[in-house]
Formats: C-alpha cells, structure tokens, sequence
C-alpha cells in the first residue's frame, strides 16, 4: 500500500487559515489596524471601495518594515510580537498569531509600501494568492500602506456568500467603531466610496464616545473607576431613564483589546435589576486592566474571546462598581444652581402683621364636644320596650324578614353571575370533552371548539383532537395575507398625523438608505433628515397599533444578523414582523365566533402545519392515544 498522507503546500494551508481569521471584508480590516496600532501609528486611514470588494487601503504612520521584514511578514507564523510560549501569558499587543498577513495574501492581491522611520527609501512589494510577484525599492512616507484587491477572488464560492455591499459596510464600521474607541488616542479616517463617512481627532474616551455615537450620549453617561488588586475598571455606564429597547451600545475591552463576554455582560444587566424596565438594556463602555498572565486570549483566532482565570472575583468587582456609581450619580436627583440668563427676582418685600385680617369663624356657643351623643335601640331593644316579643316585631317590619333579604341577595348573584359567563369563552372539563363532532357519517353539527389557558385552541375532528397555537395560527394568516397583497399591489398607506423620527446608528443608516425604497413599497412613507434620522410619515393599514420604529428597526437587524440580500427578502421580512407584532396575543380569551373565523382562515392556507419561522402550529392528539391514556 502507498502513502496516502501528504504534506499541503503552503497556498493551500494558507487558504485554509484564511478561512478562520479572514471572514469578510471586516476581518481584514481588523488585522490591518491592529497591525497599525501595534506599530505604535497615531494616525491610520481607511480607504474603501464597493465596501471592500474591490478595494481596502489602510495606511498608518507607524515604525515601518525594511525590505526583508516586508517579505517575511507574509510568510505563516512569521510575527514580530513574540519569540517563545511564555509569551503568549504577557502579551501587549494585539496581533500574536503570524497567520494574518499570510491569510489575506492567500485571497487577495497586495500592494504594499512600507518605509522605517528616518530611512531614506523604503519597498514595494506585490503579492497575488500567496505568489510573490515583485520587490522592488520605492520612494514612499514613513509607516505602511496597505492595498487589498479583489478579495477572495481565487476562492469564488467565498467571494459568492459575501452579502450585499450595505450589509458588508455595517459590518465594516461595526469594526471600526470597536477599534476606535479602543484606540482614542489615534487619529482615525473611514473612506467609502471618495465620501468621508468618519473623521475622528485623537481626545479623550469619553470625547471618542460621543464623536462616533452622537452628543446627545454626553448627557446619559456616568463615569465608572475602581481599582483593585486584580482588575482596574473605567469606563462609562447609562443612567437607567436612558436604557434602550434596541440599539443599545454595549463594548467590553480588556488591556486594549476588544473582548465578549457574557459572564461580565450578566454582571452588568444584575446591578440594573429593578431599576429598568423588563426587555430593556443599558449602554456601557468599560475597560479592563488586568496582568496580561491572568487572561488567555489565544483562544479564537478573532481574539475576541477571552478566558480569564479571576472571573468570579472580578463579576463581584464589576456588579458592586456599576450599582456604586448608579447609587452615586444616578438614584439621587440632581440641582441645577446655575443662574445665568435666569429672570431676576423681586425684592423681598416685608408683610406688616397688622395688615392682615384674621377670618372668621362661626362656632355654636352651645355646642359640647365631650358630651356623648344618643344611640339609636337595637329591633331587640326597641322590641323589649314595647312589652313584645322580637318575632312578633321582626314580622310587624318587613326590612327584619332576613329569610327573604337573603332569597334576594341569592337569586341577584346568580343573575350576574349568568350574565357574566355569556362573555366568556365556554371551559370543559378534560374528562367532558367531546370525542367528536358528527355521528360517524360526517353530517352531524359543526365541530366544537373550545379555548384552553388563553393560548390554544381545541377543536374536536373526526380521529381525535386537534389543538391550535392561536398566536402562532394568527401569525400565518396575517403572513399570507400580507404577502398576498404585496404581490397584487394591494397594500393601503395611512398617515400619520404628526411624523415619528427614527434615529438610527451608522451601520442602520446604511442598511435603511439601500432598504428605502423596498420598504416604501409595501406602504410605508419616508425620507431623510439629515445625518442618521429619519422620517416616517405613513405606514401600512392593519399595523397602526405595532410600534412601527422598533418595527423597522426589527428588519434593518434582521437583515444584518442574518445577512439576507436586501432586495430578495425584504417583503417577507417585513410581513413577519408584522404578522409577530399584530397577531392576537398570549391570553386573549376568544368567542366561539372568533375561534371559527380563525380555524376558517387557518386551514385555508397550503402551509397551515408551521409558521415562517418554522414553529409548530398544529398537533394532533389521535383517539387512540387518548384511548391509552385511560387504559
């Protein structure tokens, strides 16, 4: 037998390692960057085109590389970082690996100029799916400038599950807004396209914060500092009037690198227990400090995944400094005791006592408040004083027959209480229910319904029961029918009588600006304010009681989650989501009236068994089984 094992060439490993670090566009903007901050740049520019496809620059004023460095830093495990295993436990800069330059070799074509600081000339290399295709000597600025072309364009099955431009370009700044604000000291551009989408000075965290996300964050943020032995954690946190339903801004970073975390995002939810409202969060922007042998960030080749070996200790630390700082800034009210621009007010006049009138009272000279007052004899008493028997009195007064005040008070509970249950959905026993609702031959009455708990409805058919998810049967009618008039142009606009302005983040902003005009087509009215906001001004009949903001932020997140094509799916997005806002709720008790119309309508459909989203709707409860049951 011959030898089966063989030793990949190196274009190959290369492709494979790609695979796991460069994902889209994104990833490769990420390694470049770290690799600027790393090279201690203090400023880096992003140039994009077609969001990345066709073209990602980065060009950093940093060290530089010589010519042999520049050849060598593509090659698979070649870093300048570290020289031995110990230090992977006392990292201090971002990229470790030596996989990333070789991955991005490995599907795209590269440019690279690079020139050391204080060096005359520098070196322009050009490499094409791991082939080095020419160095030469160049005249270039001190640092490095990355051209990325064509990504992944010797792998086309990649390059074909790459999204649509918008989605790949919220992803683009979703990145670079991690690195940004992880990074407030550098100066950063973001380039699309020739139009500047970020222009970021170097300042202060906080000042980086509002610089990205807008000023009006200025305001709702509360400053977070404590220092201990094993962590130093700084930061800012939102007050809890400010928490968010969506958007919300969460960023954890542990020694200037990007981290999630879910232990220490539970910390933080803890310390806001009863003082938001229920599927609200807050925004938080924290830094962790901690000794670079305590943490292993060479867990994913992201390194965004952290595991450090103090958490426990470090929960309690983070949940006690947000509730401090939430105690301190927060929970008190706070006075404004600037007075500038305010309205002067009057002298103080003083009032003369002899001007003032005391009022008058009436009060009855006889009156005695300490005298007892009379009490009125009990039908015994008065019955006793008469020289009678109480019977005899109770029968001389009619209001005393407490046998027929009784008969009353009964009789009239009844009568409320027969007309309340006309109002009611009918409740059977489980031993009552009915087996079936014909008499074998399918020409007996209608088959009966009833609704259990508020949630499902039972329905009696000819081999057993059927039991129904009344929301989940509502969502599938209200799906279909919405699809249905969007493919007949059908779909009816009403306006709304004062406009709602939807503010969106950057990477929603993108998404909406290509999504416009689907969504106008399925009856919603908008146009842009300016900026990141913008205005509705009608929506489609039948959804006036959804939340049509988090509606349409519901889509717009969808489709960045999930990475739909926008043009494809848009409508079917939208009909979810408003079939899920404005289907009959848990709960709601049903007429028998509306339990058919439902049924009616349900089992009209070609899909009634599931929902769009693939959940059950129908199950069957055959006789058979229930039979066994009472076996």
């Amino acid at each position: 037998m011959s030898d089966i094992i063989k030793v990949l060439p190196d274009s190959v490993a290369n492709q494979i390692a790609a695979g796991e670090v460069i994902q889209r566009p994104a990833s490769v903007i990420k390694e470049l960057v770290e690799n600027s901050i790393d090279a201690k740049a203090t400023r880096v520019q992003i140039i994009l085109k077609e969001a990345g496809r066709t073209l990602i620059q980065v060009i950093d004023d940093g060290i530089g590389m010589t010519d042999t460095d520049a050849r060598l830093s593509f090659e698979r495990h070649s870093t300048s970082k570290i020289r031995k295993a110990a230090d992977l436990f006392a990292l201090h800069t971002n990229g470790f690996r030596g996989e990333a330059l070789a991955s991005i070799a490995a599907i795209s074509q590269i440019e690279l100029r690079t020139c050391c600081r204080g060096a005359d000339i520098g070196t322009h290399i050009v490499i094409s799916a791991s082939q080095c295709e020419s160095q030469e000597p160049d005249v270039c600025q001190p640092g490095c400038n990355f051209m990325v072309k064509n990504i992944f364009f010797n792998v086309p099955a990649r390059r074909k599950f790459l999204k649509s431009n918008p989605v790949e370009l919220s992803n683009i700044v979703r990145e670079f807004e991690k690195l940004a604000l992880v990074n407030p000291q550098v100066e950063f551009t973001l380039v699309h396209n020739d139009s500047v989408m970020y222009q970021l000075c170097a300042g202060s965290f906080k000042q980086r914060i509002t610089s990205l996300f807008g000023r009006n964050l200025d305001q709702q943020l509360i400053p977070i500092s404590i220092d201990t032995d094993l962590v130093k954690i700084e930061g800012l946190v939102c007050k809890p009037e400010n928490v968010r339903k969506r958007n919300f801004l969460q960023y954890l970073f542990v020694n200037g690198r990007f981290m999630r975390h879910p232990y220490f995002h539970k910390a933080i939810l803890s310390s806001y227990e009863q003082l938001i409202p229920e599927g609200t969060q807050p925004n938080y922007f924290l830094n962790f400090t901690v000794d670079p042998e305590t943490i292993d960030v060479n867990i994913h080749p992201t390194k965004t995944e952290i595991k450090f070996e103090n958490e426990q200790p470090i929960w309690q630390i983070l949940s006690a400094a947000v509730k401090e700082s939430l105690g301190r800034f927060s929970i008190a009210p706070s006075i404004d005791f600037d007075t500038e621009g305010a309205p002067e007010m009057p002298a103080f006049q003083p009032i003369e006592l002899d001007s003032i009138e005391a009022p008058r009272l009436d009060v009855d000279p006889t009156y005695n408040p300490f005298k007892a007052t009379e009490r009125k004899p009990s039908a015994a008493a008065q019955a006793k004083s008469s020289g009678g028997s109480y019977e005899s009195y109770a029968k001389s007064h009619p209001a005393m027959n407490w046998e027929a005040l009784y008969e009353n008070f009964e009789s009239s509970k009844l009568m409320g209480l027969e007309a309340e249950a006309d109002d009611l959905v009918p409740t059977v026993e489980p031993g009552q229910l009915p087996i079936s609702g014909d008499d074998g031959d399918g020409a007996g009455e209608s088959p009966a319904m009833l609704q259990v708990k508020g949630r499902y409805i039972v329905q009696t058919v000819q081999s057993g029961l059927m039991l129904v998810d009344q929301h989940r049967a509502h969502v599938r009618v209200l799906y279909d029918r919405y699809l249905k008039q969007v493919s007949n142009n059908s779909i009816v606009s009403q306006s709304i009588l004062f406009p709602e302005v939807l503010h969106l983040s950057q990477p929603q902003h993108l998404i909406m600006a290509e999504l416009c005009d689907e969504i106008e087509k399925v009856g919603f009215s908008l146009s842009s304010l300016g900026g990141n906001d913008w205005s509705i001004s009608a929506i489609p009949a039948g959804v006036e009681n959804v939340d049509v903001k988090d509606l349409l932020l519901e889509v717009i997140d969808s489709i960045i989650e999930g990475g739909e094509s926008i043009a494809s799916r848009v409508f079917e997005h939208i009909a979810l989501t408003v079939a899920e806002r404005a289907a009959i709720p848990y709960g709601k008790p049903l007429s028998a009236e509306e339990m058919e119309s439902l049924m009616g309508d349900l089992l009209r459909l070609p899909q009634p068994n599931y929902t769009p989203a693939g959940k059950t709707v129908i199950c069957m409860l055959p006789l058979d089984k229930i039979a066994a049951m009472f076996s």
